[in-house]
């Protein structure tokens, strides 16, 4: 991973022990004067923050008053990631995502807003909530397009008025914002099961990438719900971190960008992908579509942030899938420690461990 050049900057990365945060700090680091990481591994491993002189991990949420009381007027750069994981999580819980999601954002703005060292601050957000509702051909979804009111889950209507709080804070306050709208992130380091019970079998089948190379590599069966018919656009946790970098050296203040890949897979294909680079052991089959889900086919627009931030995400799909079964089968002990910790709560809500 290429180092963004942070120029010995002092930077500190809310939920910096998550899959994106952990590899953004490493990223990072080579350049970075210090690097201080706030996790409350609710959703996170402590594995996932390297070691080092100049990184220090504090436990706990960014919503409690004794961390945002620790944070000084030190930093330059502002990474804002942490977040209640998931629209499954969020349905079954909506307040704690409230909780989790957005009085994390609002008190951390709050707490910054009159800091004057910060450059830049960074608030990761999600493509999905511009995306229209469709299962006819998408087409690429730009950074200004209309805001629905009409959304599938508490995850979802809470990063959309985070996005609202950051826009607020800037012109309020002078808080210089900067929201990275992500797609589908994938790639090393995503840990199935990582952190506490959530409440419902997401918090082991999480993502869909990371779910379909697990399962494959152990020959269970790849489930798609409504057939796979649904597409993404699937972007390289590397290059996600680029993106995060530029919307933090060159990102104006106030404004989005999307950090996509503006590839549109399906699910049917990114799961026979897979099956085949794991050894195509694993039965493909059909289930029926989530009730909640109506997200059907979508991907992003490069336009804008190719444009002004000189993004473009490098790494293939096939390559970036190759990558990611290799870490898997490299940390296979790992992850199943971590599903494993949570056995007994998805016996107890009759989902099996292993299905």
């Amino acid at each position: 991973m290429t180092d963004p050049g942070f120029d010995e900057a002092s930077i500190l990365v809310v939920g910096g022990a998550g899959f994106v945060g952990g590899n953004l700090v490493r990223a990072v680091l080579p350049s970075a004067s210090r690097v201080v990481v706030v996790d409350n591994l609710l959703s996170s491993e402590r594995e996932n923050v390297p070691d080092g002189a100049r990184v220090e991990f504090r436990l706990g949420s960014i919503a409690d008053d004794a961390i945002l009381e620790g944070l000084r007027d030190e930093f330059d750069y502002v990474f804002h990631l942490a977040t209640y994981h998931g629209n499954q999580s969020s349905i079954a819980d909506p307040v704690a995502d409230h909780d989790h999601n957005l009085i994390t954002t609002l008190k951390l703005f709050e707490r910054i807003k009159a800091f004057k060292r910060v450059r830049k601050v960074v608030y990761a957000a999600s493509g999905c909530t511009l995306a229209p509702h469709t299962d006819d051909d998408a087409q690429a979804v730009s950074e200004d397009g209309p805001v629905p009111l009409d959304l599938d889950s508490p995850y979802q209507i809470s990063k959309v008025v985070g996005e609202f709080y950051s826009v607020y804070y800037h012109r309020q306050h002078g808080l210089p914002t900067v929201r990275a709208r992500f797609q589908n992130v994938y790639g090393p380091g995503e840990i199935l099961g990582a952190g506490r019970w959530r409440g419902t079998s997401a918090t082991v089948w999480r993502n869909v990438v990371p779910t379909f190379v697990y399962r494959a590599l152990k020959g269970l069966p790849l489930e798609l719900d409504n057939g796979g018919a649904a597409s993404r656009d699937f972007i390289f946790v590397s290059d996600v971190v680029d993106g995060l970098s530029r919307c933090a050296l060159r990102g104006r203040a106030g404004d989005v960008y999307n950090i996509a890949s503006g590839v549109e897979t399906t699910i049917d294909e990114l799961a026979r992908t897979i099956n085949d680079l794991c050894g195509g052991r694993s039965q493909i089959r059909s289930t029926p579509r989530r009730s909640w889900d109506r997200s059907g086919r979508r991907f992003g627009s490069t336009t804008k942030s190719e444009r002004d931030l000189g993004f473009t995400a490098e790494t293939h799909l096939h390559n970036g899938l190759s990558a990611t079964v290799s870490w898997m089968r490299d940390n296979l002990d790992l992850v199943d420690r971590c599903i494993h910790r949570h056995d007994a709560d998805m016996e107890r809500l009759g989902v099996p461990a292993r299905a």
